[in-house]
């Protein structure tokens, strides 16, 4: 039996961090980048780099194969990782000295290739081009090597942030959540602004968002004697699906079996079926108890989003008790974005660290399922948690 590995793109901005020892505000930009060399300035990512995968090599030992690497040529993450004795997928390459646009065309191609998370090491500068390239749900870590770092998306240290993968890579909780882009940006011109050494008043600016893992906190948010209250936690599920997919008039929601998934489709004002598949319709009709016949007829005239959870200690997610959802429907969603996966904290704990599991009887798309997905534990508040098509216990 084999692991869900870990699929974790690697992307390092050779020249973060240039500017900072020798007095310059940051590395961004062709100019800045030469004045820092003529002050023989030395870039940050590649040994921050090193620190963190000697780090997680240690935490990790054996299990280093839960963690399937991808990444740019050379200086921008091949080179590191061969240092470090790890392989890795190349897919792609700069065609010269590595610039801004390199750093968002390889967040894309990364990003697309369906990872899991994505670390980067560079300021505040690479964060933007970051957030530029990847798609809406790709999940980022930053390694702090750069000379502006007022992003909230970069680890405490690239030690920290070893911690962090680690945890991933072996089934910890792990939260997911949204934080912010930040960077210096002038807040008023004068006429010297094109000057390298030109005094301006400068401000931060608020780029937009980036989903960042989190493993810190979320044991010890349980309630009372570490346990949580379920039932208040299916609540808090309940109550912000009903504020983001309530008023939705482009998708057919498909509920689940389950009590976890009865409690949210009595809330969006679904009879419901404790066993079965409901689903919502945009207009707001609802159709109970589907086959799954019905349900594949119903992909062939809407966009369709599944509501998710998963069984108790066992931990599947498809192919026990929900045979209805099938191979074939699973092809009809967009992509991962369409499968909403909800369940307490106390409910992934009862795993051990397991995988949740799938089993659709398609091999081929068991082995696309698995990989690491956010699961949703309460009001606005997610662990990223990993889907495997079987699973044998760590050691």
């Amino acid at each position: 039996m084999t692991h869900a590995s870990l699929r974790i793109g690697l992307l390092l901005n050779p020249l973060a961090g240039i500017g900072g020892a020798v007095g310059l505000k940051g590395s961004d930009g062709i100019e800045l980048q030469a004045l820092a060399k003529q002050r023989s300035g030395t870039p940050q990512a590649a040994m921050r780099t090193q620190v963190f995968l000697q780090q997680l090599n240690t935490l990790l030992g054996s299990q280093t194969e839960q963690i399937q690497w991808f990444t740019w040529a050379e200086e921008m993450g091949a080179s590191a990782l061969a240092q470090a004795g790890l392989d890795a997928q190349v897919l792609g390459r700069s065609e010269g000295p590595s610039s801004g646009h390199d750093s968002q065309v390889a967040a894309s191609t990364l990003s697309a290739e369906g990872i899991d998370l994505l670390v980067f090491a560079g300021g505040d500068g690479t964060a933007r081009d970051v957030l530029l390239g990847v798609n809406a749900q790709t999940t980022v870590l930053g390694l702090p090597s750069g000379v502006k770092m007022h992003s909230g998306v970069f680890a405490i240290s690239p030690a920290a942030a070893a911690e962090v993968v680690a945890a991933l890579a072996v089934g910890g909780l792990v939260g997911r959540m949204a934080r912010e882009v930040r960077d210096y940006v002038p807040i008023n011109k004068s006429k010297d602004e094109d000057s390298l050494q030109a005094p301006r008043a400068v401000g931060t600016q608020h780029f937009g968002d980036l989903w960042v893992p989190e493993s810190s906190g979320f044991l010890q948010q349980m309630k009372i004697g570490g346990m949580e209250d379920e039932s208040l936690v299916v609540a808090e599920i309940t109550n912000y699906m009903l504020d983001e997919f309530g008023a939705d008039q482009e998708r057919a929601y498909i509920f689940g079996p389950g009590s976890t998934c009865l409690s949210i489709k009595q809330a969006f004002g679904i009879e419901g079926t404790l066993l079965g598949c409901d689903v919502l319709l945009p207009g707001g009709d609802i159709l109970l108890d589907q086959t799954a016949a019905d349900l594949l007829a119903l992909s062939q005239t809407q966009r369709l989003h599944l509501i998710m959870s998963f069984t108790r200690n066992q931990g599947f997610l498809f192919g026990r008790g929900n045979q209805q959802i099938t191979a074939e429907l699973i092809r009809q969603l967009s992509g991962p974005d369409d499968i909403t996966i909800v369940g307490s904290r106390t409910k992934l704990a009862s795993l051990d660290s397991r995988a949740l599991l799938v089993d659709t009887g398609d091999a081929e798309l068991d082995q696309e399922l698995s990989r690491v997905y956010p699961i949703l534990t309460g009001y606005d508040e997610f662990l990223l948690y990993r889907v495997a098509r079987d699973f044998s216990p760590s050691s």
